[in-house]
């Protein structure tokens, strides 16, 4: 699917870190811009990433997994409104 100005990128994804710093990481997650903390272990945090396109969930994806303590960040699902009945989503994998 094309990106187009009236798409809304929502995304999931899990953040692996070093637990002994697992709570400095959560604070750079909270300090991003439309990125949400939902749950955490002591090494893993899901977080919820919104934006206009792929590029900027992608964008910010990477620039968490270069953030200090973080092992990876690994996108889990996204979903595309489009505003419209034909919204997409994706597992990953490319699974619809």
């Amino acid at each position: 699917m094309s990106e187009t100005a009236h798409e809304h990128h929502i995304s999931s994804a899990v953040v692996s870190v070093v637990p002994e710093h697992a709570e400095g990481v959560i604070r750079s997650l909270e300090a991003m811009a439309d990125t949400e903390v939902h749950h955490r272990t002591d090494s893993k945090i899901v977080i919820v990433l919104e934006g206009p396109s792929e590029k900027a969930i992608g964008g910010r994806l990477a620039q968490i997994a270069l953030l200090d303590h973080v092992l990876s960040a690994n996108l889990v699902y996204e979903i595309i409104d489009t505003g419209t009945a034909d919204t997409a989503a994706t597992v990953e994998g490319g699974q619809p």
